[in-house]
């Protein structure tokens, strides 16, 4: 089935009342704002928690989140070397989560790598996700988007979060490099 330009894969979910298709998203990505609470948990301690965050849409990914850095713990995180470069938003800058002794449930020290990202310069076009940052659902314990726990998406090269909301396939899995 093709979608303006784009040809949807075999197989690809058509999207029902409510629901969007990662491949009627655009390629260069969008950006809009989300009033959906967005929630990231680790060891019972929220790491972010906000209603004013920004969606990125591309064609067969499902929807990153960024959270504004004033509703993240900022005291947890810790920068670390990694970086990557997207060709429409960017370098990205890597963050590793670091729980203390009592600061979750476990009492011990906790470190997640890499957990999320930022993109503290981005290109232009892209400004609206300054100072904000993308967490890997993957890495989290949980990650939500309002009432709805969210599956990260496979692969965890692209950290989009999967919700009923949104349908695919989508790339990031073995053998969908090449879409």
């Amino acid at each position: 089935m093709t979608v303006g330009t784009r040809t949807r894969p075999p197989g690809a979910a058509v999207p029902g009342s409510g629901q969007e298709s990662a491949w009627d998203y655009p390629r260069p990505p969008r950006l809009e704002p989300t009033r959906e609470r967005l929630r990231v948990m680790v060891d019972g301690v929220a790491l972010a928690d906000t209603t004013r965050g920004v969606r990125v849409l591309e064609t067969s990914h499902p929807p990153v989140y960024y959270v504004p850095e004033a509703d993240v713990r900022l005291d947890l995180l810790v920068a670390n070397a990694r970086t990557s470069v997207c060709e429409f938003k960017g370098r990205a800058t890597y963050v590793d989560l670091v729980l203390p002794p009592g600061a979750g449930s476990s009492g011990l020290v906790r470190r997640v790598a890499n957990i999320g990202w930022r993109f503290a310069a981005p290109a232009r076009g892209f400004e609206a996700i300054r100072g904000h940052l993308a967490f890997y659902a993957s890495r989290a314990d949980e990650a939500w988007v309002d009432d709805e726990l969210v599956v990260p998406q496979a692969g965890d090269f692209y950290g989009g979060w999967i919700t009923s909301r949104v349908v695919g396939p989508f790339k990031g899995g073995a053998g969908t490099f090449g879409w």
